[in-house]
């Protein structure tokens, strides 16, 4: 466990909800791209099978949390891209 991991994933962690929020009372792809955010949520899985495989701690948590954010933000892509385009 570092706390330098732990302040890095708090940080990265705080600006999804704002973006989640954003994302769903907009229902607009407006600003957002979908590979971004596919390639923050593979770096965020490799972080977890990282801590599973090889340093197994609480700090898991916090790489759960955030790829479960980034997730949620996919699937609103998904869903305004779709209501955007029929």
């Amino acid at each position: 466990m570092s706390i330098f991991e732990i302040i890095m994933l708090i940080c990265f962690g705080a600006a999804w909800p704002a973006s989640i929020y954003k994302s769903y009372t907009s229902k607009s792809v407006a600003g957002k791209s979908v590979i971004f955010l596919v390639i923050v949520f593979i770096g965020y899985i490799a972080g977890i099978m990282h801590k599973v495989f090889y340093n197994f701690d609480f700090v898991i948590w916090l790489y759960v949390l955030n790829a479960v954010m980034v997730f949620v933000d996919i699937l609103l892509y998904i869903r305004n891209k779709t209501a955007t385009n029929p």
